[in-house]
């Protein structure tokens, strides 16, 4: 479980209508943005202030993976996926040894759920990312560190079941103190730390307003939390705020779904699609729902390999020559079109692993993704990103150890290169 657990554990593409087609029922992008900071953001450079205050000059480049592998290249940044259960205590735990359960099994072993103890049990809990944000600083890389633990700590399923868990008061004090102990033991380090994948997407989805979806904020941490608002744009503040408080040099992000507005722009094949309309529905949702308060935004192409997606009957290619859609220009314009609006840079997460000289068997799926971004540095840094990391979705799909070290060849080729500026002419969609 640990490290390997998916944003889309069933395998099933997200709720999404036919993209190009009938009403997102988000309302119209062109009102601006109800509240939350940010607003209509320029259409210049975004990136290039995020990075300087990284102390880079260039488009950053990662991955989820081994430590072995994080040392054989220069990566600039090292992921780490939190996603597991909770523990069972009303407080965090104290030890691994003695007194600590998640999901009515002991954490003595290792073999719980809860990620504070995925590590020598003996040692106090939190080194799986103590450890890892040690490890990472020691080879010059920057930690990443994706927390997603709202749906799998609830127990519920996926989507709208797993919101009620937000105005579980007993849930809920669990859920932020769990927080708080990760962004305890980041502490000080320069680190980048992206919230909860996919939940504000489904606010979004189901809802629509964050405001109007009940969550215990206020009510389960007024140590952190006094005074904000008991409802999902609340807690967005709050664990914003949180990570401000206990981990004062990281750069915290949001994440931003492109399936959010019940049109998938990710799925769209008509050229007369409003692309950039349905960007700015997401952006206003995110501000109204706290995401002024972040660094940069976080988007995604596809937690799994096109040549898996093919595998089941699915088609999830994205055209390389941006003849046909979907292709890598249509993303690039929705991903621009968001840090636009949010006057926020973004970077790109869990990219597909996979090339095309691989046979599409498990671990070693074809996909185009990697030699598309390395090929085109100068395309995702005019959308405004201020970089690029890979990772598998799911425990089939390719990774940096299983795909005949291709990832880490274009990583070492890029930074010979000398990389990618991230101030350059903005590129037609």
């Amino acid at each position: 479980m640990a490290g390997c657990a998916s944003s889309d554990d069933g395998g099933d593409p997200k709720p999404s209508g036919d993209a190009g087609t009938g009403d997102a029922g988000t309302g119209d992008a062109g009102t601006g943005v109800p509240d939350g900071g940010g607003g209509p953001g320029p259409s210049g450079c975004l990136n290039e202030a995020f990075l300087a205050s990284l102390g880079e000059r260039r488009l950053l480049v990662g991955a989820q993976m081994q430590d072995d592998t994080a040392a054989s290249a220069p990566f600039d940044i090292h992921a780490l996926y939190i996603a597991g259960g909770l523990f069972d205590s009303p407080n965090v735990c104290t030890s691994c040894t003695s007194g600590c359960s998640a999901s009515g099994t002991s954490c003595q072993g290792g073999g719980c759920a809860w990620w504070g103890c995925w590590q020598d049990t003996t040692l106090p809990p939190g080194d799986y990312v103590r450890g890892f944000v040690s490890r990472a600083q020691g080879r010059g890389q920057l930690p990443l560190i994706t927390y997603y633990q709202q749906l799998l700590g609830s127990g519920l399923g996926e989507g709208e079941q797993q919101l009620s868990a937000l105005n579980d008061v007993s849930f809920m004090r669990r859920y932020l103190a769990d927080w708080r102990f990760v962004v305890q033991q980041v502490g000080d380090a320069q680190a980048l730390l992206h919230l909860e994948p996919d939940l504000w997407g489904y606010v979004q989805f189901f809802h629509g307003d964050a405001r109007g979806v009940p969550a215990q904020v206020a009510s389960a941490n007024a140590t952190d939390c006094a005074g904000m608002e008991n409802n999902a744009a609340g807690l967005q503040r709050c664990m914003i705020a949180m990570a401000r408080k206990y981990a004062p040099n990281a750069k915290v992000g949001v994440h931003a779904s492109p399936w959010a507005t019940r049109l998938d722009v990710y799925l769209n094949t008509h050229a007369s699609f409003d692309v950039a309309g349905e960007a700015r529905k997401v952006a206003d949702f995110l501000l109204q729902a706290g995401a002024g308060d972040a660094d940069f935004v976080v988007v995604e192409a596809s937690d799994r390999d096109a040549g898996f997606y093919e595998s089941q009957g699915e088609h999830a290619w994205w055209d390389a020559t941006n003849a046909t859609r979907p292709n890598f220009h249509q993303a690039f314009a929705w991903a621009k079109a968001v840090s636009e609006r949010m006057n926020k840079p973004n970077l790109w997460w869990q990219l597909p692993v996979g090339n095309m000289d691989l046979p599409d068997t498990n671990m070693h799926w074809r996909d185009n993704r990697v030699d598309y971004f390395f090929s085109h540095p100068d395309e995702v840094a005019a959308a405004h990103a201020v970089g690029f990391s890979f990772g598998a979705g799911e425990g089939r799909q390719t990774t940096p150890e299983t795909d005949n070290g291709h990832l880490v060849g274009r990583v070492r080729a890029y930074a010979e290169s000398g990389g990618q500026a991230p101030c350059i002419p903005t590129l037609a969609p």
